[in-house]
Parts: structure tokens; C-alpha cells; sequence
């Protein structure tokens, strides 16, 4: 054992075969000691021997390990679950128009408070407000950096101090336990709770509205459905209560639509606009779930109010920087054109992809896998199964799909060690199990990926 310690080389040494490298020194130097750490256990549980640690084997031993301890910790990710907006895989995949307009964002100085017909100061908030206005029927509008941030502003502008109601059947929670009663709370608003889960009558609201009243807020349950006996206030009948009451109406629609999706089977989200038609004063929702854009919290309705919300001083810390602001604007520039969104907009695209396509995709991909796999070890077939959504919208509505299964004849292979081992490929891939299958979902894998997986699925079995 001692004399395989001493074959391990020193840290000058293995910096010799990093001579060309662009690694900062300092970070180098911490991933070879822990390189060297890690042989140095492995030999004590007699886990190597002398061939191992031969200089050619080491050698390519320490750049595997460099290369992935010193490469960025955010990776690509190939999405083939079906999921089309992935919370945990960053959501919506940007329209190229959009990514273009980030580079040169990102890339140059650029006019983000600046306005080029004065010379003088400008306003970010103004580089969305109109598109923003033009596709949603709103007065004013401003953009913070998610959703519930858009919430926490709009109530703590508003009302704080003051109480605020909202139906017990809308105290939603969503992602990482946030939750509407606790966004309130941190706000300065008041909660005034009325109805029963499963109903908030009209009633219900007059009877709690007081002197100290300030808004009703009607929150979008994007992420579930109460079904069965079941009612609630229409937003017209809502708006018309609050506004003889003299209090205003809010309507937080989470997920934020801007295309009525009931024409391509999807039903359950009401467009930005129809909301705000609706006679809604204020309507939060995000920019990057079904709208497609960055992460962004879009806040729009009556421009009296829109303008309190600017003078707010904690919107300093809620803003959005210069590329949120471009690729938002970008991508807000394609719903001008319906038909352009649908095809440009990778969300969109995916949610409404035809099944036929859908099919010759998946035809696509499984030819190319059985020409590579080896066919005593590994069928490969096609499945009709179901993508869903995700991001919190339309729960009740499965995405008809086609999936290609792998099924695996022999024991040292399974659909749960291939999925393990995809999540150490490069690019990784999340992938679904099903009944002892490994699944690819084409609905959210690009065509451009197809070969990748085959190699990624070669070097794994």
C-alpha cells in the first residue's frame, strides 16, 4: 500500500498537464488536491492498484474529474419527460429571437435607462409597458422579477395596513411552500378569509367589506381544480361588488396566458386580456410558464394604480435587469403574430404540437436508436402516453403524446439504472420510467438532440 501512495504524482506535477488550460490557478490547484485526496482513500480500501495508477490512466483519471468539478454547475439539460414547462429544469426554453436579443443585451452597452430621444435619463419600466398594454387591453404596466413578487408589490403599494379578502377556496400554495397568506402577511396587507372551500358566494364578501377594506383579491388556482359542488364570483360580478363598495379588485393569475388555448383542446386558463376586460383593476401572472418568456412578474391594469406601485420604494429591489427586459421584450414582440408565437415560441410550440407530428417524431427517433442498439439486449418501440403542461398549469388536461420505450432483456440493464445514469451524461437527460420501461417523451426533446441521445445511450450500456 505504501508504495502505491508514492506513485501518486504532486500537485506541480498534475498542474503540468493542465499547461494549456484556461482554469484559474487557485480553483485548479483546490481540484487537484481533492483529486488526489480521493485516490489517496481509494487505496487505503485497496479499491486501486498499480496499473491504475500508471501516469497515462491517471492522467486521463484527473481530467475527467477537473473538467467536471470546474465546469459550470448549470448545465444544458435534455428535457425528454413530457413535461413542457419543468419548474426544476428552468422552465420555458426561449424563442431564438429572444436568446438573440440577450446577447446583444449581454454582449454591449445598451439604452436601459436611457433615452435616446432626450439624451437624458430613461425608464426600464418603459421598454415593455406598451407591448405589454397593446396585448392585454391594460392602461399601464410594469414588470418585476417573478410573480409573487408582482403580489407582494402590488398588495404592500396598495393596501398595507388595510385588509385584503380573499376566498378560502383561492389560499393557494405553490412551489417551494410559498403561500398567498404568507406573501400577504409580509406585505403589511391584512387577510380577511370569507366562503368555504368549495364555495364563495357574493354574500359572502359584502358581509366582511368594512371601513378598513381595501381590496378584494381573486387568485387564479392554476395548479389545481375544486370539482363537483362547486361555485365561485364571476370576475364581472366581482368587480362591479368592489367597485360600489369602493374598494378595488385584484386578480392574481399565476400562470398568465395571452393566447386562448381552448382552440387547441386546452381549457381552464383565462387569457390576460379577458381579465382584464373583465373590469379587474389589477392583474399579476409570470412571463415564463405559458407565455413562454423569462422569469418575470408581470403587473398590468388601471394606470392610477400602476403609477403608486412605481413610487414604491422596495421595486428598486424587485426590478429586472437588462436581459429579463430584452428577452421578455423579444418575446412579447412575436404574439403580435398568433400563428409566428405558435411556431417561434418553444412553450407554445410544444403545447400545441400536433399528434401526427408528434408521431413522425417519435418514428424518427426510434429508427435511429434500433439501427444502434443491439437487439439481443434492447427492444425499442413506440407507446401512445400522455405529456403534461406542468408549471403549475392546466391540471386536468393530458397532452396526448408518443413515446419511445426501451425494454430491456437482460438483468445487468434496467429501465431505473439507465435513468441513473443519464443524470452523468453530458448533456444530462431526464428521461421517464414506466412499468420497467425507460421512456423518451419526443413532445420535449428537439430533433437536433436525437443523435446526441443515441451516443449518450452507446457509451452508457
Amino acid at each position: 500500500m505504501s508504495n502505491l501512495y508514492r506513485l501518486l504524482p504532486s500537485v506541480d506535477v498534475c498542474l503540468q498537464y493542465f499547461r494549456d488550460s484556461l482554469y484559474p490557478h487557485a480553483l485548479l490547484c483546490d481540484a487537484i488536491n481533492e483529486f488526489l485526496q480521493e485516490q489517496r482513500k481509494k487505496i487505503k480500501a485497496n479499491q486501486l492498484n498499480e496499473n491504475d495508477l500508471e501516469k497515462q490512466c491517471l492522467e486521463k483519471a484527473l481530467k475527467k474529474y477537473v473538467e467536471k468539478a470546474l465546469s459550470s454547475p448549470l448545465k444544458r439539460v435534455i428535457n425528454a419527460s413530457g413535461v413542457v414547462i419543468h419548474t426544476n429544469l428552468g422552465r420555458s426554453v426561449l424563442a431564438d429571437e429572444a436568446v438573440q436579443a440577450v446577447t446583444m443585451a449581454a454582449s454591449h452597452y445598451c439604452n436601459l435607462e436611457f433615452d435616446l430621444e432626450t439624451g437624458e435619463r430613461g425608464s426600464r419600466h418603459s421598454l415593455v409597458e406598451k407591448d405589454i398594454c397593446k396585448l392585454t387591453g391594460a392602461e399601464a404596466a410594469l414588470v418585476v422579477n417573478n410573480n409573487a413578487a408582482a403580489v407582494y408589490l402590488m398588495l404592500s403599494s396598495l393596501c398595507e395596513g388595510g385588509e385584503v379578502i380573499v376566498s378560502r377556496g383561492e389560499l393557494v400554495e405553490i412551489g417551494g411552500s410559498f403561500r398567498i397568506p404568507e406573501v400577504m402577511k409580509r406585505s403589511g396587507a391584512l387577510l380577511q378569509e370569507v366562503g368555504t372551500t368549495n364555495k364563495t358566494h357574493a354574500k359572502d364578501y359584502l358581509e366582511v367589506i368594512n371601513e378598513n377594506t381595501k381590496a378584494i383579491l381573486k387568485v387564479h388556482t392554476s395548479n389545481y381544480r375544486i370539482i363537483g359542488f362547486h361555485s365561485d364570483v364571476a370576475n364581472v360580478e366581482l368587480a362591479e361588488l368592489a367597485h360600489k363598495n369602493n374598494i378595488l379588485v385584484f386578480f392574481d393569475l399565476g400562470s398568465g396566458s395571452l393566447v386562448n388555448f381552448a382552440e387547441y383542446g386546452l381549457r381552464g386558463e383565462p387569457t390576460v386580456a379577458e381579465i382584464i376586460s373583465s373590469g379587474v383593476d389589477i392583474v399579476t401572472f409570470s412571463g415564463d410558464k405559458v407565455l413562454g418568456g423569462p422569469q418575470a412578474g408581470i403587473i398590468a391594469g388601471k394606470k392610477e394604480y400602476i403609477e403608486k406601485i412605481k413610487k414604491n420604494q422596495m421595486l428598486r429591489a424587485l426590478r429586472c435587469d437588462k436581459l429579463t427586459l430584452s428577452a421578455l421584450s423579444a418575446t412579447l414582440r412575436l404574439y403580435y403574430d398568433l400563428s409566428l408565437a405558435v411556431q417561434k415560441i418553444p412553450t407554445l410550440h410544444a403545447m400545441t404540437i400536433c399528434k401526427n407530428e408528434l408521431k413522425q417524431k417519435a418514428q424518427k427517433l426510434a429508427r435511429i436508436l434500433r439501427l444502434a442498439l443491439p437487439k439481443d439486449s434492447i427492444d425499442v418501440c413506440i407507446q401512445e402516453n400522455n405529456s403534461r403542461v406542468g408549471g403549475g398549469s392546466f391540471p386536468e388536461d393530458d397532452l396526448p403524446t408518443f413515446v419511445v420505450c426501451l425494454k430491456f432483456k437482460q438483468k445487468k440493464l434496467s429501465a431505473q439504472l439507465i435513468k441513473e445514469k443519464f443524470l452523468h451524461t453530458s448533456p444530462p437527460l431526464v428521461g421517464r420510467v414506466e412499468h420497467e420501461c425507460f421512456m423518451f417523451d419526443v413532445r420535449t426533446i428537439r430533433e437536433d438532440e436525437f443523435r446526441i441521445i443515441k451516443e449518450m445511450l452507446l457509451s452508457i450500456i
